[in-house]
């Protein structure tokens, strides 16, 4: 089957958008299909520069690359396909070509209302609590007239014309039998004043010429259906399938929007969530395995995946559960997988590690301990850094440490680590005099290992104190708690 995503770059590819790509993904891949890249750019005011690329970008760190229409190559965004152009802007004659037809069938007509016209319309529509529609005037004009102001150069824009009493019926592959009266169908535009076609009408042609089997689309379309089915009659084309997926949803319930989290996909990404994770949280946002699973490759995913599994009700974005994936897919990457993952956050944040040769068996101490990427660098800084020790994180209340206690037990640890011998430097040696100080006198295991993982490192949080220890060495770990002033 050959699907499309179609996206606007009118910004950072949504998270919805990056779940409807997967979805087409997924279908192409388990039909031996094509999975098609259009860029909808004809709603010029809100287009942003350099979205193309982001979009572009962000289905190749997800690893859903398009076999066909927009792609990059060497940073250079370019159009592979028998089917091109696959930029909607690019395509404007085609559009106008069959407004056209649909004017000349009677179909659709010329609408000369202006903006100030329309918003009094509606204005007036809505204090009558009437459904707001267009109300046709332009419908009545003489075909004269129309051709005149035509002429005359006179803005206007094209309408199709929606049959009062035709009722419309469609099979959804997710929301089954549909029926649409044509008395609540407004008269849609289709070709702006610019020239540019809505989306409506371009979709239409380019899913017709694109030889499109199967459309996946936000709910949000479903009441724009029927227009788009009319559209496939009237220009004598046999309609595709559609799939109208579940809306995201905030725990309130309320869509998902910016006001209460992230909504880009590329904030996730700049966050350290692995790509493995997201595409598995979001392939679960709406479809149900049928079995208690819950981690999927990308794989298994094309393998299991069916629309006839995808729910018709919203799906609740919850972020514990993908940080509980994003854990999952954490703990599985190699140590070598997780380095590497983690390098373009140290590149940013802490080059350094980047020339440590231990940085892989550094770095093996905090794969269990990170959720996002991101947290790396802070969680590795000490190795490279020499941290700030305070009292007031020294002395712990919850572990019983005053600070007279602190000074009373630190240049114990101190003694106790400088009578270990280099060779000798491992973790299991270090906890057996540890916990050997700890017993003779009477000390609680927290009252050792806070102030000493607390000294070697400056943070409250981080790695076990015999790792970091072993991981540091003897002498920059003697060092350490030598620099600490009591």
């Amino acid at each position: 089957m050959r699907t499309r995503f179609p996206p606007s770059p009118t910004g950072f590819l949504h998270v919805g958008g990056l779940r409807t790509a997967l979805y087409c993904y997924l279908v192409a891949k388990q039909t031996k299909g094509s999975f098609l890249l259009r860029i909808e750019d004809t709603d010029r005011e809100r287009l942003v520069e350099g979205a193309i690329e982001n979009i572009i970008r962000t289905l190749h760190w997800a690893g859903l690359d398009p076999d066909e229409g927009v792609m990059m190559e060497k940073g250079v965004v370019i159009q592979k396909g028998e089917h091109g152009p696959y930029i909607q802007s690019e395509r404007l004659p085609l559009y106008q070509k069959y407004a056209k037809e649909l004017l000349d069938a009677g179909r659709a007509y010329p609408c000369f209302c202006t903006p100030d016209r329309l918003d009094q319309m509606r204005k007036e529509q809505q204090e009558a609590k009437q459904a707001p529609m267009y109300d046709r005037k332009c419908l009545k004009m003489p075909k004269e007239e129309s051709a005149r102001r035509i002429a005359a150069g006179e803005k206007h824009v094209i309408r199709m014309e929606i049959p009062r009493s035709t009722t419309v019926t469609f099979t959804d592959d997710i929301r089954g039998n549909l029926s649409f009266e044509g008395k609540t169908i407004d008269d849609q535009v289709l070709l702006k004043s610019d020239g540019f076609p809505t989306y409506h009408l371009a979709h239409v042609v380019d899913d017709h010429l694109m030889d499109t089997d199967l459309v996946i689309r936000g709910e949000e379309w479903l009441s724009s259906l029927p227009k788009h089915l009319l559209l496939f009659e009237y220009l004598g084309w046999k309609a595709p399938r559609y799939a109208h997926v579940p809306l995201l949803l905030n725990p309130d319930r309320s869509k998902l929007s910016k006001r209460q989290g992230d909504v880009a996909a590329e904030d996730y990404k700049e966050k350290g969530y692995l790509p493995e994770a997201l595409l598995n949280f979001l392939a679960l946002l709406g479809w149900n395995p049928g079995t208690e699973e819950e981690i999927f490759t990308l794989k298994e995913l094309i393998d299991r995946f069916s629309i006839e599994r995808v729910q018709k009700a919203g799906a609740v974005f919850d972020h514990e559960k993908l940080d509980w994936l994003q854990g999952q897919w954490i703990r599985k990457l190699t140590p070598e997988e997780f380095v590497n993952r983690l390098k373009p956050f140290l590149e940013k944040h802490l080059a350094a590690a980047l020339r440590d040769p231990e940085l892989t068996t550094r770095a093996t101490l905090i794969q269990d301990r990170l959720t996002l990427l991101s947290e790396g660098p802070d969680m590795l800084r000490f190795f490279y850094e020499e941290p700030g020790v305070t009292m007031e994180l020294l002395a712990n209340p919850k572990q019983k440490l005053t600070p007279e206690l602190v000074k009373e037990i630190l240049p114990q640890i101190r003694t106790t680590l400088e009578g270990i011998a280099e060779k000798d430097w491992n973790r299991e040696i270090l906890e057996e005099r540890l916990r050997a100080l700890m017993e003779s006198k009477g000390y609680k295991l927290g009252q050792v290992l806070w102030p000493l993982r607390a000294a070697l490192t400056g943070k409250p949080y981080s790695p076990g104190a015999f790792e970091v220890a072993e991981a540091l060495g003897r002498e920059k770990a003697l060092t350490r708690i030598d620099n600490i002033s009591l």
